[in-house]
């Protein structure tokens, strides 16, 4: 068995100007989730037999994730001001430093405030990948 793997913690976050690839850490990030799906083409003929035969086809990228509200921080106001003003941040999501995931421009989707009594305030983002740049690392 092996005991190879990586901690959620360990896990980077990077954003940057829309075009570029982004480089500046965002460590104002907790619980990130990376969804890659892609659509299904029905692809069967009579020839399989009775089995329905499916097709990857188009694919999809969305990052979710919570911040602190902080409106000093530089990545906060990256994240509010792609949503207010329905621009592109560049987004690079990787499962460690020098590891692998998308990297390339999102649209914010949804920029939504959480207000619980005893916590701070955060913020619940959703980016979708509007353009591919290239996955970072791995095979």
């Amino acid at each position: 068995m092996s005991t190879e793997f990586v901690l959620g913690m360990n896990a980077k976050l990077y954003y940057g100007a829309a075009g570029s690839s982004a480089s500046t850490e965002m460590g104002n990030v907790k619980d990130v989730t990376l969804t890659l799906e892609a659509g299904e083409a029905d692809v069967t003929t009579r020839a399989n037999q009775g089995w329905r035969a499916t097709a990857p086809t188009l694919r999809e990228c969305t990052a979710e994730f919570e911040m602190v509200w902080d409106p000093t921080d530089a990545g906060f106001s990256a994240i509010k001001n792609a949503f207010l003003t329905a621009g592109l941040v560049a987004l690079k999501i990787l499962d460690q430093a020098g590891g692998q995931g998308p990297d390339g421009d999102f649209a914010i989707t949804s920029f939504s405030r959480n207000e619980a009594l005893e916590e701070a305030i955060t913020v619940s983002v959703t980016a979708k990948l509007a353009e591919f740049r290239s996955w970072v690392g791995g095979a």
